[in-house]
């Protein structure tokens, strides 16, 4: 039994996806419609860079969907591998929208149109270099819990993304994550600070919620096709005003993955198949079970190691 995953914020490469635009025409198509609807030349940015501009919020979210999509589509197309007996699909973050859209719960169209706001909007929630996110690595979720709530007074920081066994991901002001830095060095708690804009899922977002709102409840969502695994819940959720308000709470929830991997493998998912640029959640799922099968597409190549066995 397997899965689809799709990759979030932190995949993106120059180049993303290039064999395909470059061996079919709809692939093509589907890069210059995100450029007509974005209103700028995304094609080009995913395609040439520069990384700066591609590694901005509002550039990366609707490249990293148009990417996965188009390598989604192509699986679809051009080989007999049947998506359609994927028991799950699960997205990271903006991944969830890639998810979403390959289950047809809402259109290309739609999909670009949020994201292009949703992006803007994360980027814009806090004026530039006043938020950041800190990986903690090799520590559990409850000891980092237990580190926050002890440092309430002293500091505001969150957990923004629980990723898998020995990786939480936190958020907060720049301020709150120099103090947090120093609490970990104390406890000789490795940690990485990752080169993002702003502090992504967490109640600094609230700005980027407001603004994402109507955006979200004014879109037609319909059922999916396929259970699509929610971030917030890390549960299948096919209502579709669930999925809205889902969609609006994730902007300030934390991103649960690690319980999203194991609630699939506790319905006998043993096969996880990554959808777009890079090898980043392949990395997680394999922390989380080493001995779950994993498969990434990223070039033609990938294509003929398929099979639905």
């Amino acid at each position: 039994m397997f899965s689809i995953i799709f990759p979030g914020q932190g995949s993106q490469i120059i180049g993303m996806a290039k064999e395909f635009f470059d061996n079919f025409k709809y692939v093509k198509d589907y890069f210059f419609l995100a450029d007509e609807i974005l209103e700028k030349k995304i094609s080009k940015i995913i395609l040439e860079g520069p990384k700066e501009v591609l590694d901005q919020t509002e550039n990366t979210q609707p490249a990293i969907f148009l990417a996965s999509y188009s390598i989604f589509k192509v699986i679809e197309k051009e080989t007999e591998f049947n998506l359609k007996k994927a028991k799950f699909y699960a997205g990271h973050s903006l991944g969830e929208y890639s998810a979403l859209c390959c289950a047809k719960a809402i259109n290309f169209e739609q999909t670009v149109k949020l994201l292009k706001h949703r992006g803007k909007a994360m980027q814009d929630a806090l004026p530039g270099g006043e938020g950041g996110m800190l990986a903690i690595l090799g520590s559990e979720i409850e000891k980092i819990n237990e580190i926050l709530n002890k440092n309430n007074d002293n500091f505001q920081s969150y957990i923004a993304n629980d990723n898998s066994v020995g990786q939480v991901v936190i958020s907060g002001e720049n301020t709150s994550l120099t103090l947090l830095s120093e609490e970990l060095k104390k406890k000789n708690i490795k940690f990485v600070k990752l080169q993002v804009s702003a502090p992504f899922h967490c109640p600094l977002m609230k700005n980027a919620t407001e603004s994402m709102r109507n955006k979200i409840l004014e879109t037609d969502f319909k059922v999916p096709i396929i259970n699509v695994i929610s971030n917030v819940t890390a549960n299948p959720e096919n209502n579709t005003d669930d999925i809205k308000r889902l969609l609006i709470e994730q902007i300030e929830k934390p991103v649960r993955w690690r319980e999203s991997i194991s609630y699939m493998l506790d319905y006998g998912v043993n096969k996880f198949i990554e959808v777009g640029p890079g090898k980043v959640l392949s990395g997680l799922v394999k922390r989380i079970d080493r001995n779950a099968n994993l498969n990434q597409v990223n070039n033609l190549e990938d294509l003929k190691k398929l099979s639905n066995d």
